[in-house]
């Protein structure tokens, strides 16, 4: 048996990963789930506070509270910061890491703004005031079904804007932690903005690098394909 922490990315929560959660409990494994503060059932907790480290806090407390020990920390998208600050706090806890279509912060200081570039030029006017950031059109998810276009479009709420403009500390770095290390790139839409992040990565013996041909929001678009590489690589 395999314990799995399945970290979202923005604007979801751990509603997304019911297909794969599903999948991976019929297989006799342990799945958790956490929604980060201020999103999903737990919106009513958003306010100007919650900053990155609010959300790997989520993580690390999960982990603790549940004395979950060797863990498969899986992050997408946002997410890859979330389980790069969680690795900080609780590598011990750790036995791989997968970053699905994620961030992968190259050190310490990096924020999502940063990785964004001038694509996340306009996020940053809304960092002076608490304006959650709205959800973004629905087509950059990858994501093509009519009643999987409605059932996310129902679910994903604004997110915490601080959470992007802050860094995880990475005092180690990543590849230094000893862990299993794997990126599975989304390429059913072409070239994104976490291509590059991969290519970084390529090459890296310390790191496994696959590809999924699916849009950005694999866990509900491939559900069952994502759960055999979750399945291989854990």
């Amino acid at each position: 048996m395999v314990t799995f922490v399945l970290v979202h990315g923005a604007w979801h929560g751990g509603w997304c990963w019911t297909r794969v959660t599903s999948r991976l409990r019929a297989k006799g494994h342990e799945v958790f789930t956490p929604t980060l503060t201020g999103l999903g059932e737990r919106e009513h907790l958003a306010n100007s506070d919650v900053d990155l480290d609010t959300h790997i806090t989520d993580v690390v407390k999960l982990l603790e509270f549940e004395d979950l020990r060797d863990v498969v920390l899986v992050g997408h998208s946002y997410g890859g910061f979330v389980v790069s600050g969680v690795i900080d706090e609780a590598a011990t806890r750790l036995k791989g890491v997968v970053y699905l279509d994620a961030f992968v912060p190259p050190k310490g200081g990096v924020s999502t703004l940063d990785m964004l570039g001038e694509a996340g030029a306009g996020l940053r006017e809304q960092l002076g005031a608490y304006v959650p950031v709205p959800d973004p059109p629905l087509g950059d998810f990858g994501v093509t079904d009519p009643a999987d276009l409605a059932w996310i479009r129902d679910k994903m709420r604004p997110h915490p804007p601080k959470t992007f403009a802050h860094g995880v500390k990475m005092p180690v770095p990543l590849e230094k932690r000893g862990l299993k290390l794997s990126y599975v790139l989304a390429t059913g839409g072409g070239p994104t903005l976490f291509y590059p992040v991969a290519e970084r990565l390529r090459g890296k013996p310390e790191w496994h690098v696959t590809e999924l041909g699916t849009g950005h929001d694999m866990m509900v678009t491939m559900p069952e394909e994502l759960t055999q590489i979750l399945l291989s690589l854990g």
